[in-house]
């Protein structure tokens, strides 16, 4: 693994609404050189066969948002699930060129591709490395079917290639606002400039939803009506939803310190009593099966809700592979992940 001590810039190319403000601590990048495998088989209850094949290009993430589950994984590496995760990246230099020599051998066995699993594909850094745009441009060579979930715009710079992929974009937009997004997503680009992507997509001819995960719980709830309708607006065809799932102590503690930080005291209070009415008592989930699930009324009003709006607006659930279209088009309250 090499660490760059100067690594590209990309907010010198691109604007902080496009790729998200700059974390204010150092930002540390190691490129890394995969040797095997670049493909990762990953579990997903809601998937169909139960598994779903994903790939990263980078480990960590500079958008910071105090929620991510993949927190965990830079632990595997030996650094902090905090701000650890979002200050020290993993570049995998040589990702596009592992993807071929993979797909040359495991084309026929691959019905569809995710991109990605423990960061975003889009991260800041991507302006400047391309290694997902090239992975795409693999994927379009052996006609592999690929979704993409994003918080950023960046994902436009790539029109020309996703136009070739059978492809669904999905945005990950929990807040209405940049307001009620800035606690817990502090440097991803603003949910409006996330919209206008979706848009600028969906004119070009490119399937789009939106993920409204995480739902907190006591927090975000009364954005869903607003976001469906904005995603319907934008070209957005299929849209999910989510509970927020702390996987992790060192995640909930994490996520609960920066409430602390950027929340009045009365509101953290407020969103932990009620995450912990739906947790039977805790913040943590206590079986995969609850992972994205609450436990009482007040859940069931929320899945209720999105039912509603998301039908009302003609959009249907989220699905895999990319390749069929399901029967039941009903909206769906499920984790990508």
């Amino acid at each position: 693994m090499r660490h760059i001590k100067n690594p590209p810039n990309p907010y010198n190319r691109y604007s902080a609404e496009f790729v998200g403000e700059p974390p204010p601590t150092k930002l540390e990048v190691f490129e890394e050189t995969a040797t095997k495998k670049v493909i990762t088989k990953a579990f997903a209850s809601d998937w169909d066969g139960g598994w779903r094949y994903t790939v990263n290009c980078y480990r960590g993430c500079i958008h910071g948002c105090t929620y991510c589950f993949a927190r965990q994984y830079h632990e595997y590496l030996g650094y902090g699930a905090g701000t650890d995760f979002e200050t020290k990246i993993v570049v995998k230099s040589n990702a596009p060129r592992i993807l071929r020599e993979e797909l040359k051998k495991t084309r026929d066995k691959m019905p569809h591709l995710d991109f990605s699993f423990a960061t975003d594909p889009y991260l800041p850094l991507e302006a400047e490395y391309k290694l997902t745009r090239q992975c795409l441009e693999v994927c379009a060579d052996f006609r592999v079917p690929v979704g993409v979930i994003t918080k950023s715009p960046l994902v436009t710079r790539d029109i020309d290639v996703l136009q070739k992929l059978k492809v669904t974009v999905f945005f990950s937009l929990p807040f209405l606002t940049k307001e009620s997004s800035n606690p817990f997503e502090p440097y991803t680009p603003v949910p409006e400039a996330r919209f206008r992507a979706m848009k600028t997509l969906s004119d070009a001819g490119i399937k789009v939803g939106i993920g409204i995960a995480p739902v907190i719980p006591g927090y975000n709830e009364p954005d869903i009506p607003g976001l469906l309708e904005r995603a319907k607006e934008a070209g957005a065809g299929r849209a999910f939803m989510s509970m927020l799932h702390l996987d992790t102590d060192s995640i909930e503690d994490y996520f609960v310190q920066k409430m602390h930080e950027r929340l009045p005291a009365t509101r953290v209070t407020k969103i932990i009593n009620t995450i912990k009415r739906e947790r039977g008592g805790t913040l943590r989930h206590r079986s995969y099966k609850e992972r994205g699930e609450g436990k009482t009324e007040q859940w069931e009003v929320t899945k209720k809700l999105f039912d509603f709006h998301a039908r009302r607006l003609g959009l249907s659930g989220h699905h895999s592979p990319e390749t069929s279209e399901p029967e039941n088009t009903q909206p769906v309250q499920a984790s990508l992940f």
